[in-house]
């Protein structure tokens, strides 16, 4: 449906948006000016104390200096009430004593078969309500009661019960005049794929309403109660009322609680909600049966800046923390957090409050870590950092991390937040003072002195590409020749070997050829050449594949490590080089950047003054020294 033009227009000349917003709001009269339309309430999208929510009657918008949240008195039904634009369009029209302009018989027919839906809906939340009570739902009674589920906790949630029948839900739909194309369109039933009668889809579970930010119930949770069933969980399917990636269960409750102050606090299922509701922390939601959608956290965010993700304590839970993190990153800022409160390993929300209470859930709240530390948790747990290139390897990660934030304030934040941790991690290897000191003596500022690199482990001092340091083009070779020796462990290295993206087109094609399993002309031939290279054959992992099988993935990491520890420097070096570039004099170019290869160079400890880099290391030492005396970044003054 379309709307003639200055509609819209003429709704906001005739209704203030603050007699729209005033509905949920308390305004703030010591700061407002009711004169000039201006006011200042407490942001209803999130929970907060202070007066940050803007409304300016003569401008006809709203706007959240806490959470950013901002639009007109149609985007504020919308987000507020959960409305579709129409809806908030009549809303505002009903308010101005304005006719809506009459809709098109398609509008019509849609908003008919919505509201028909929602009708059909609600028919079988009290159809489910009332078979729980029966001799077939005894069963899912014990469960429930087993779960501790009162009968309060029953009808607070609207749970039911869908018998283990074929037809027992449609033949009542059907029975009470409603037409099967709604039973099938509203997603109780379905139709077999090879014809014939349509079944109930939930059968011999418990029942779970789910319901959008205006209270209307537009699907179902079961949970089968045979330990046997395919699913232990289903949702019902997509219809015209039902975009699982795009609704939150219990989401209206959890938005009012917010409101109030409360965390708005995600888990992972129904149960896990009901516990933390039942245990007062009400402001929990649920995804719908899948893994957070990027829609689904940008409306988390409308109810709070900085929802706390309260994931199971088990490897599915750690993973699921894990992915939500590259999805968080590109979207996050100010007003746009997240929080994360990892459970106990094997227990969910209502085994932690079951053993512990719900003190212990609040205090495991309370305690819940930022997303930049999930970040730092994931790019290090269970790597050992005992090479340059590893430590290197570490920057980029984190560096290509923390580049996909779109907010340059929340960017240099995460930078200052991860150089503190990496200080952290590598300060056990520099001791407090200088060998030989005398007690209470430092040498230098605290924690400075000379850097004692990690021990390396025993598998990396044994591999030649520590004893010596080849161009990127050997290691290159060595890495190509040590999948083709060793193709099992071309799985473990994918993404890592597309990046390579080698010049030499027969490298090219055995790059290819490695990651698709075939073998070409090209890429065989160019196998054939680096095995037979005397440089690559020093390897004993390729000369000896079958003897040295054990320490080929070890020597293929470190080569992995070395050659994009190189790649990264020397794109550094390059960015430096392009942004000092008109700042000084080409001297001053020439030099820094000569310093920066020097730092480079002293990084590596196994690089000889005669290696492929050709740099006299103790006359760089002397230029740098020399070029800090002189303050060469100064410009001299022109007379």
């Amino acid at each position: 449906m379309s709307l003639p033009p200055g509609f819209l227009d003429e709704l906001r000349n005739r209704v203030p948006i603050s007699r729209i917003v005033g509905r949920k709001v308390t305004w703030d009269l010591r700061k407002s000016n009711q004169a000039k339309g201006d006011w200042w309430a407490p942001c209803p999208f999130h929970g907060e104390k202070t007066a940050s929510f803007h409304v300016d009657d003569q401008k006809g918008f709203f706007y959240c200096f806490g959470c950013h949240a901002k639009g007109d008195a149609v985007t504020f039904l919308r987000e507020a009430e959960g409305m579709g634009f129409m809806d908030a369009v009549a809303v505002i029209a009903s308010e101005a004593g304005m006719q809506m302009p009459e809709r098109t018989p398609e509008a019509r027919a849609q908003t008919d078969r919505r509201t028909e839906l929602v009708e059909v809906m609600d028919r079988a939340v009290r159809w489910f309500r009332l078979q729980l009570q029966t001799g077939a739902g005894s069963g899912a009674r014990d469960y429930l009661a087993g779960r501790g589920l009162d009968g309060a906790a029953q009808d607070r949630f609207e749970i039911g019960f869908a018998p283990d029948q074929r037809q027992a839900l449609t033949r009542h739909l059907l029975d009470a005049g409603v037409k099967e194309a709604l039973v099938v369109d509203a997603g109780l039933a379905a139709r077999p794929d090879g014809g014939g009668a349509v079944y109930d889809r939930f059968r011999g579970r418990i029942m779970f309403p789910i319901r959008d930010a205006r209270g209307r119930c537009i699907s179902f949770g079961g949970r089968a109660l045979d330990p046997n069933a395919r699913a232990k969980y289903l949702n019902g399917p997509e219809t015209a009322l039902f975009d699982k990636g795009r609704n939150l269960y219990n989401l209206a409750p959890a938005r009012a609680a917010v409101a109030k102050g409360q965390p708005l606090v995600v888990a992972e299922g129904y149960m896990d909600v009901i516990a933390l509701v039942r245990a007062g922390i009400e402001g929990a939601v649920a995804p719908l049966g899948t893994a957070i959608t990027e829609d689904q956290l940008r409306l988390m965010w409308r109810v709070s800046p900085e929802p706390v993700i309260a994931l199971d304590g088990d490897a599915a839970g750690l993973r699921a923390a894990m992915r939500l993190i590259d999805m968080a990153l590109p979207l996050a800022g100010p007003g746009q957090a997240l929080r994360f409160a990892l459970l106990p390993a094997g227990q969910d929300p209502d085994d932690l409050i079951r053993t512990g209470g719900a003190g212990a859930m609040r205090a495991l709240l309370d305690q819940a870590q930022p997303l930049v530390e999930l970040l730092w948790q994931r790019e290090t747990e269970g790597r050992i950092f005992d090479s340059p290139e590893r430590r290197a390897a570490l920057d980029k990660s984190l560096a290509d991390a923390v580049a996909r934030i779109p907010d340059p304030a929340t960017r240099e934040h995460y930078h200052a937040a991860l150089k503190n941790k990496r200080y952290e991690l590598f300060r056990s290897a520099r001791p407090p003072r200088s060998q030989g000191a005398a007690p209470g003596k430092r040498s230098g500022r605290p924690g400075k002195g000379p850097f004692v690199p990690l021990p390396p482990l025993p598998q990396t001092r044994a591999s030649r590409l520590v004893a010596t340091d080849p161009g990127e083009a050997l290691i290159e070779a060595m890495i190509l020749a040590l999948c083709g020796a060793h193709p099992a462990l071309v799985a473990d290295v994918e993404g890592r070997l597309e990046r390579i993206e080698p010049e030499d087109p027969g490298r090219a094609a055995l790059v290819h050829d490695l990651l698709s399993g075939t073998r070409s002309h090209a890429g065989g031939r160019a196998l054939d050449e680096l095995l037979a290279d005397p440089h690559v054959r020093a390897l004993p992992a390729i000369s000896h594949p079958a003897a040295h099988a054990d320490e080929a993935q070890a020597v293929l990491l470190n080569a992995l490590d070395r050659l994009e520890a190189r790649r990264a420097a020397r794109e550094e070096i390059a960015r430096a080089e392009t942004e000092i570039e008109g700042l000084a004099d080409e001297g001053l170019t020439w030099r820094v950047t000569q310093s920066a290869r020097a730092r480079q160079h002293a990084d590596h400890p196994s690089l000889s003054d005669d290696s492929d880099l050709g740099e006299d290391r103790e006359a760089l030492a002397g230029q740098l020294a020399e070029a800090m005396k002189n303050e060469i970044w100064r410009k001299p003054r022109r007379s």
